[in-house]
C-alpha cells in the first residue's frame, strides 16, 4: 500500500506523511535518520500487514512500546490506517486490565523484548499480540511486524484512514472520577499539528529533541506530528534523563525541545553554572503545567533563547494557546494567545469580558467530538458548542490567557479558597528554608493530592499538575 495518493485526503495523517519529502523525519541520538520517503513506505507496509490480518480503519490497536524512534514510527504507521492506543509500558497488571478492558483493542503491538504484565493480561483478555522488531542496521524507527499470532483475515474497512476516522485514543487521568476515553479523529490531529507548527514557525531545518513519553499527547502531537507538519524532524530519546540531556544536545544539535516544567527544573539543576550556553537552540517550549516565571527566566538566561509557554489538554489534541515567538510578546505567567481553537471565558451567566475570571472554554477543528461511550460526561463537557476545560482563567486586553486555577482542584482551608497555581508559582527552583505556615499547609495538601493522582495514573498523564493538562 502506498501513501502517494493520500495527499488528496487532506486533514489526515496519511496526507501529512505523504507531504513530507525531507531527508530527515525520525531519528534518535546515535542513529541514522529515517527520511520522509522511508517513513511513508513504513506506514504503507504496516497498513498492508494490518489489513491482511483483519485490522483496518476504526479498529483500535494498543501500543505498549518503550520510548524511542520505533514508538514514534509505530504510532504514525498505525494511526495512518487504524486507531492507535499508546499505553505506558510501566503499567501494573491491574492498570493494563482496566485500560485494555476499556479500550477493547483488536491487537497489541509490543517490542520483542517485552516481558512485563501486559503479556499475561493480553492472554487473559484474549487479545492477540503483534511483535515489533527493529531493523538491525537500519535507519532510526524502522521495524518489522510479526503477525504470526494472528490468523489472516479481511479487514472490514481496509485502506488508508480518512479525515473523519478515529486516529488516536487516550484516557483522561481520572483525577476526579473514572478515566474517560478521549477519541481524536484524523482531522483533530492534523489540525493540531498544523496549529503548533504555525505558532512555532517550524520549517525543514528544525530538529526537535523529544524527551516526552510517547504514550502522552504532548510528545505525540507537539514533538512528533508538529515537527513533520512543519517539514522538520524529531529525534526520539529513550525517555527523559537529566544526566544525559546535555550530551543529547551536543549529539543531535536540535533547534528546540518541548517538556513539562518538572523536566525543565531538573535540567536547570544539572546545568553547570560556568558552562557556556548550548549553541543552536532557537527556542524552548513548555506545556502540560504552569511554568513558574522564575524558571522561565532561569531557562532563558542559561540557554540564551526564548521560552515559549503553551497550554494544552488531551481533549484539544494538545495545544490551545501559546505565547508568541519574538518579536511577539511573551508574558510570564500567561499561557499565551489562542493558537488553534477559539478561546473564551464563561461565567455563571454567560461569557465575560476582558479581565474577568471564569471557566476557559474552547471550540475548533482540533477539539474532540466527545468522550467515547459516555453521554453523561459529554452532557457536562459541552455548552452551546463550546468544550468546557474545567480550568479557571481570564483574558487580558491583548488576548493573553492567564490561568488562575483548576475549578475542581481548589484547596479549601478553613473556608479560604486557594489555587494550587499560587503554590506552584511561589515555589522556587531551590526551596527556601523559610515559608509561611499557611503556605506549607496548602503545599502539603496539594502535594498529597498530586501524590494520590500520580499513584493512580503514574507517568501516563501530567494532568494532575495544575493548570495545564497536556
Amino acid at each position: 500500500m502506498t501513501l502517494e495518493t493520500a495527499t488528496s485526503n487532506a486533514g489526515s495523517l496519511p496526507a501529512l506523511l505523504a507531504a513530507h519529502h525531507g531527508l530527515r523525519a525520525i531519528g534518535a541520538p546515535g542513529e541514522a535518520w529515517l527520511d520522509g520517503a522511508g517513513l511513508q513506505i513504513l506506514a504503507g507496509t504496516t497498513a498492508t500487514g494490518l489489513n491482511a490480518h483483519g485490522i483496518g480503519r476504526g479498529d483500535r490497536v494498543a501500543l505498549v512500546l518503550p520510548n524511542g524512534p520505533c514508538a514514534a514510527t509505530a504510532f504514525l504507521a498505525v494511526a495512518s490506517c487504524a486507531s492507535a492506543a499508546p499505553l505506558n509500558p510501566a503499567y501494573k497488571a491491574s492498570e493494563f486490565e482496566f485500560y485494555l478492558g476499556d479500550l477493547q483493542p483488536r491487537a497489541i503491538i509490543i517490542s520483542e523484548a517485552e516481558a512485563g504484565p501486559v503479556l499475561d493480561v493480553a492472554a487473559s483478555l484474549a487479545i492477540k499480540l503483534i511483535i515489533l522488531r527493529p531493523v538491525n542496521g537500519g535507519s532510526a524507527g524502522q521495524f518489522i511486524l510479526d503477525f504470526s499470532a494472528i490468523a489472516p483475515a479481511q479487514a472490514r474497512s481496509p485502506g488508508l484512514a480518512q479525515a473523519s476516522d478515529e486516529a488516536l485514543v487516550l484516557h483522561t487521568s481520572g483525577t476526579t472520577a473514572r478515566p474517560k476515553i478521549v477519541p481524536l479523529s484524523q482531522a483533530n490531529l492534523a489540525a493540531s499539528a498544523r496549529h503548533i507548527a504555525t505558532s512555532l514557525a517550524l520549517g525543514p531545518d528544525d530538529i526537535c529533541l523529544n524527551v516526552m513519553p510517547l504514550f502522552h499527547i504532548h510528545g505525540l502531537v507537539a514533538a512528533c506530528l508538529a515537527s513533520l507538519a512543519g517539514q522538520g524532524s524529531v529525534s526520539c530519546t529513550p525517555g527523559f534523563n537529566a544526566f544525559k540531556f546535555f550530551g543529547w544536545l551536543d549529539q543531535v544539535k536540535p533547534s528546540w525541545y518541548t517538556a513539562v516544567p518538572t523536566m525543565h527544573q531538573a535540567i536547570l539543576l544539572r546545568a553547570r553554572d560556568d558552562a557556556p550556553a548550548p549553541v543552536g537552540l532557537r527556542f524552548i517550549r513548555s506545556s502540560s503545567a504552569s511554568l513558574p516565571p522564575q524558571v522561565m527566566a532561569a531557562l532563558e538566561q542559561k540557554f540564551a533563547c526564548p521560552v515559549i509557554e503553551a497550554y494544552g489538554m488531551t481533549e484539544a489534541a494538545h495545544q490551545m494557546a501559546s505565547n508568541r515567538l519574538p518579536p511577539g510578546a511573551r508574558k510570564p505567567g500567561s499561557v499565551g494567545v489562542a493558537a488553534g481553537p477559539e478561546i473564551a471565558i464563561r461565567g455563571a451567566d454567560g461569557f465575560v469580558g476582558v479581565g474577568q475570571t471564569g471557566e476557559v472554554v474552547i471550540r475548533g477543528p482540533n477539539v474532540t467530538a466527545g468522550y467515547a461511550n459516555n453521554p453523561t460526561a459529554n452532557d457536562g463537557a459541552f455548552i452551546d458548542g463550546w468544550f468546557r476545560t474545567g480550568d479557571e482563567g481570564m483574558l487580558d486586553a491583548d488576548g493573553y490567557l492567564f490561568l488562575t486555577g483548576r475549578l475542581k482542584e481548589m484547596i479549601n482551608r478553613g473556608g479560604e479558597k486557594i489555587s494550587p497555581l499560587e503554590i506552584d508559582v511561589r515555589s522556587p527552583i531551590r526551596c527556601s528554608a523559610k515559608r509561611s505556615r499557611r503556605w506549607w499547609c496548602c503545599a502539603r495538601a496539594w502535594r498529597r493530592a498530586r501524590w494520590t493522582c500520580a499513584n493512580f495514573s503514574r507517568a501516563s498523564s501530567h494532568r494532575s499538575k495544575c493548570p495545564g493538562k497536556s
